[in-house]
């Protein structure tokens, strides 16, 4: 399955959740239902997943944690924030380096659609 394939799906589980949960919830409460809601689509799902940097050939663990990454392919940042904004993007951005996944998706599911709270990032590698 592709990239675009998984986001497909994990988008519209996310939707689901939203509907069912509505907005105000912590971002823990979404991760942890998108978790298993990814989990039970039988998808391999890895949650907080540790990103280290690695710098001149060393390898620093400097608590960079994907919240979520799907059949080693996609990239999930969540946020129930009011807006986003450039660093959660930034954010994504370095963990689609770090990872080497192409493909990752920052949610906020603090909105009314949640389809207006999905952004859809591409890592050209």
């Amino acid at each position: 399955m592709n990239e675009n394939e998984l986001s497909n799906i994990v988008i519209g589980l996310a939707l689901r959740i939203h509907k069912a949960l509505g907005t105000g919830l912590l971002e823990s409460a979404y991760r942890e239902s998108l978790f298993y809601e990814i989990n039970k689509a039988g998808l391999y799902v890895e949650k907080e997943k540790p990103m280290p940097l690695i710098y001149e050939e060393v390898k620093l663990d400097i608590g960079y944690r994907t919240d979520l990454i799907v059949e080693h392919k996609l990239v999930l940042e969540l946020k129930s924030v009011e807006a986003l904004n450039d660093v959660h993007l930034a954010q994504l951005l370095t963990y689609l380096k770090l990872s080497g996944c192409k493909l990752g998706l920052l949610m906020n599911f603090n909105v009314a659609i949640l389809k207006n709270g999905i952004r859809r990032v591409v890592n050209n590698l």
